[in-house]
């Protein structure tokens, strides 16, 4: 019998054997099909028998370049040190009780070290969660508990989640709402500072829009929340002109509104910071959090001001397998990970890494409009040359290409010509070079240079 990889065992290296996919992911593949709902898509037909580093190894024993991270979750690595041994310690000493029935440290744990390192020196509290949709419904329901109010204004190019409220609260159509309608009501949307696309006006004009709107088409009196990416995930890595958020912050302050910031993909050390919205100064009354959380399992958080997340009756929040031990376990494996190996830091190296290099790949081709994001969350626009029109087809072609040498990437954005790039916070410096080489390879080949 052959004996399981492990992460500590996988050289950190790309390796093809078989095309991707293989003849055995091939195989398993058709069992998905006849197994697995249709609804349920997949980016790359691969099926994995490791990971970690930097690295996915196959069941046909190729070794991918990872840049997606499992959409910004795996920051620590897939199956870090911490993360493994904790898990490991509490799987054999129980995986549930319900909190709400009979409660146990790691909740606890999780929630003063959420705390601790969430913006702000204010006094908070913290209620966990399975999933980043759930988080961002909790801190809506907040949010209306505490200033009884019911509207929720929200921003073109945003994404919250799949839960019926969250894909009101989602700005895409397809995939994400195409056909699941009627919607969540009190969802307004109003316009995102998108400097690529509004001829880079500054934050503060493009706040003054927003807030406009609020005032003309809403009332600020009727908000209970404004609820906002720091970074656009799903719409393209959208960062808002300097100074957009801190305005929306002043004008929620003086109107008695909640300001949440959708932390889910950009938190954890992902930006070069712990938090995405640290990088202006911006101190929100609610933070959602989920993804990099934990390094792989399923929670996720929302935390803010003890009076307002307090305004809630006593049974109001939680959930059966809400911050359950195990996740929790896993999510203090991860936090000493990223303290440990200064991930912030590694972030920041990654950022000083792959924007020059994307730059280059920019220069030669021209169809890369714009290069934006922070730390490990990168991206580029791809257009036609000379405009700003977006290109999805060459896109989804540099996409499959990249796949195909074995090196995942994403793509995302609105209208869908966005490459993300999500490493792990962990990759070596060796694998991340050699993965921008492959990308430069494939946008010369798809362009004819």
């Amino acid at each position: 019998m052959t004996t399981p990889l492990t992460a500590a065992d996988l050289p950190q290296e790309r390796r093809l054997v078989t095309a991707i996919p293989g003849p055995k992911s091939a195989e398993l593949q058709a069992r998905r099909t006849s197994a697995v709902s249709a609804g349920v898509g997949a980016t790359l037909p691969v099926y994995v028998e490791a990971a970690g580093g930097g690295v996915i190894v196959d069941i046909d024993g190729n070794s991918l370049i990872d840049l997606g991270s499992g959409i910004a979750v795996t920051s620590v690595g897939n199956s870090a040190p911490k993360v493994v041994a904790a898990v490991q310690e509490q799987v054999a000493r129980f995986t549930h009780t319900c909190f709400m029935v009979t409660s146990y440290a790691g909740y606890v744990e999780v929630c003063e070290a959420l705390n601790r390192l969430t913006p702000g020196d204010h006094e908070k509290r913290s209620a966990l969660f399975n999933s980043g949709a759930e988080a961002v419904e909790n801190a809506v329901k907040i949010a209306r508990a505490y200033t009884k109010r019911q509207a929720v204004v929200v921003f073109e190019h945003g994404y919250h989640g799949r839960t019926n409220l969250t894909m009101a609260m989602t700005a895409k159509n397809m995939p994400y709402k195409q056909s699941f309608g009627p919607f969540a009501n009190e969802i307004y949307r109003v316009p995102l500072s998108y400097p690529f696309h509004d001829g880079n006006k500054d934050g503060a004009k493009a706040a003054a829009e927003a807030i406009s709107r609020i005032d003309k088409e809403i009332g600020a009196d009727n908000v209970a929340a404004i609820v906002i990416e720091p970074i656009a995930g799903e719409g393209g890595f959208i960062v808002p002109a300097a100074g957009f958020l801190p305005a929306l912050v002043d004008f929620a302050r003086a109107n008695g509104i909640v300001f949440v910031a959708d932390e889910i993909q950009t938190g954890f050390c992902r930006t070069g910071a712990w938090f995405a919205c640290e990088h202006e100064g911006v101190v929100p009354d609610l933070i959602t959090t989920a993804k990099g959380i934990a390094g792989g399992l399923p929670l996720a958080a929302v935390t803010g001001r003890a009076e307002i997340m307090d305004a809630v009756h006593a049974g109001g929040l939680g959930g059966t397998y809400g911050g359950n031990p195990v996740a929790c376990a896993a999510a203090l494996g991860s936090i000493a990970e990223m303290e440990e190996h200064d991930l912030t830091a590694a972030a920041q190296r990654i950022e000083s890494v792959m924007k020059p290099r994307l730059q280059t790949i920019a220069d030669k081709t021209g169809v890369i409009g714009d290069i934006r994001g922070r730390g490990a969350m990168i991206a580029v626009e791809i257009v036609k040359p000379g405009t700003d029109e977006p290109d999805a087809a060459l896109t989804a072609a540099i996409a499959k290409a990249c796949h195909a040498q074995g090196v995942v990437v994403l793509t995302a954005g609105t209208y869908g010509n966005v490459l993300r790039f999500l490493p792990p916070l962990v990759i070596p410096d060796a694998l991340l070079d050699e993965a921008l080489t492959v990308l430069e390879e494939q946008f010369l080949a798809q362009t004819g240079h």
